[in-house]
């Protein structure tokens, strides 16, 4: 209940604060956003730390798969796989891999 009303507390703030700052700061705050997103260094630093995450990942996926190992039922493993399957891509975060 504490977290639902937190939330609601800051959707009315948001709402409040958006309406009295007006179109004109909104623009600019997009502005200021996509050239933040647009740097190449903010660029190359998501890249990498995609990177290392899908490193980490794969790792992770070893892990589980060692300690779970014949666990997990016949059904969830033919979903997974078939999944994987249907996607037909190495990349499942949807980056490059640059």
């Amino acid at each position: 209940m504490r977290y639902r009303l937190t939330f609601i507390a800051g959707v009315v703030l948001g709402y409040v604060l958006g309406t009295r700052a007006g179109r004109e700061r909104y623009e600019e705050l997009k502005k200021s956003a996509r050239s933040f997103a647009q740097n190449p260094a903010v660029r190359n630093a998501a890249e990498s730390a995609a990177q290392q995450s899908r490193v980490y990942a794969g790792r992770a996926l070893h892990v589980v798969g060692e300690k779970v190992g014949d666990r997990v039922p016949d059904s969830v493993t033919e979903r997974v796989r078939a999944l994987r399957e249907r996607t037909g891509t190495d990349d499942d975060w949807g980056t490059s891999n640059t």
